[in-house]
């Protein structure tokens, strides 16, 4: 078997003869600046290093361009030794940390109100820009069609699509006080995303639809379930209608936080696959494996551990071994690796990690 039919029978359920062992959040995704500084030249070889399997994530994706697009420069707002505050080509005002894990923080965003959406839209959502493809998209597809990796068509999330435009304290209240607006924004983004997805599917075969949401805290889901079906889940559900339409086996949906009731909300509406399970957040893959089996789960395995030595890897590894017998698994690390992780004791984790994929099999 090669890397895409492990990829897409792993998490649909089917017999394999091993998982793939994919980068997930890790080889050139996760290069930290010390690790360059500390061994020159790291980041172009650390995929070939490690033994990696398909492309960026392990799964690839076309450079179509899913976002808003037509912005003006950004401007710098301020301007200090640790924080850059500046206001984006839409709008948003972001500030971003010159130190730190999760150093990029907005704290004003561009739709305020039914007008600013409207304005919104007409600007920077047109489905049909020609420049939205690259220019080499013929040379692409053939490389795509000759492939032995899972490819991906990209969705910016529902819930977080419209987040990202209005955050999550607007957004909350906007369910209530102007539901008609939040309709708006999920059917516009998901009406732009299959429009862009129809064009590339006639050229392409596809194995996954990846959405980002990140609509999760440590305490669960920004929405609760009866939020999610009147709002998010007819969006999901075309997803799902588009892709059987299409034959693509996945839809893959990408959270923080505590994603475990979320994963079986999404499961009603289409989705059957999610990550990345962080565990400090409270998630148990297990568990979610047990009370969702036709939702698949990628990564799971604590990044922190990364920096607790080497025993706290090895037993993250005994984790991953028995995840990966339970089916429908694919092993990776729940997300970026901190600044407090040595090269070192990542490339442990990983070595590890691939000896346990090349010596275990899903017991479906």
């Amino acid at each position: 078997m090669n890397t895409r039919e492990r990829f897409v029978r792993t998490l649909t359920g089917q017999p394999v003869d091993r998982v793939p062992f994919m980068r997930v959040f890790g080889g050139t995704n996760t290069i930290l600046p010390r690790w360059e500084d500390e061994h020159p030249g790291i980041g172009e070889c650390i995929d070939e290093l490690l033994g990696f399997e398909g492309v960026y994530r392990g799964w690839g994706i076309t450079p179509v361009d899913m976002d808003p697009r037509g912005f003006g420069p950004p401007e710098i707002l301020e301007e200090t030794t640790e924080i850059l505050t500046q206001r984006t080509g839409d709008g948003s005002v972001v500030q971003v940390y010159k130190h730190g894990d999760y150093n990029r923080h907005t704290v004003e965003w561009p739709v305020k109100t039914r007008r600013d959406w409207d304005e919104y839209k007409e600007k920077y959502l047109d489905a049909e820009d020609p420049s939205r493809f690259p220019g080499d998209w013929d040379t692409l597809v053939g490389a795509y069609r000759a492939r032995d990796y899972p490819l991906q068509l990209t969705h910016r999330g529902v819930y977080g699509f419209a987040r990202e435009r209005m955050g999550d304290e607007a957004l909350a209240l906007a369910f209530y006080d102007d539901p008609d607006l939040v309709h708006d924004m999920v059917e516009t983004y998901t009406d732009l995303a299959i429009a862009l997805f129809e064009k590339q599917a006639r050229d392409v075969e596809f194995d996954l639809i990846e959405c980002w949401e990140d609509m999760a805290s440590k305490n669960g889901s920004m929405v609760g379930p009866a939020t999610f079906r009147q709002f998010l889940a007819p969006a999901y559900e075309r997803l799902a209608a588009f892709a059987k339409e299409h034959q693509i086996p996945v839809i893959l949906v990408d959270s923080d936080g505590l994603i475990e009731d979320l994963s079986g909300w999404m499961a009603e509406a289409g989705v059957n696959a999610m990550y990345p399970y962080e565990v400090l957040a409270g998630n148990d893959v297990t568990r979610a494996l047990e009370n969702h089996p036709t939702v698949g789960a990628i990564g799971g395995l604590r990044k922190e551990c990364m920096y607790e030595g080497r025993e706290a890897i090895d037993l993250e590894m005994e984790k991953a071994r028995r995840l990966i017998r339970l089916g429908r698994y694919i092993p990776g690390p729940d997300h970026m690796a901190l600044q407090d992780a040595s090269l070192e004791s990542y490339r442990y984790f990983m070595e590890r990690l691939r000896e346990v994929v090349m010596t275990t099999t899903p017991e479906v």
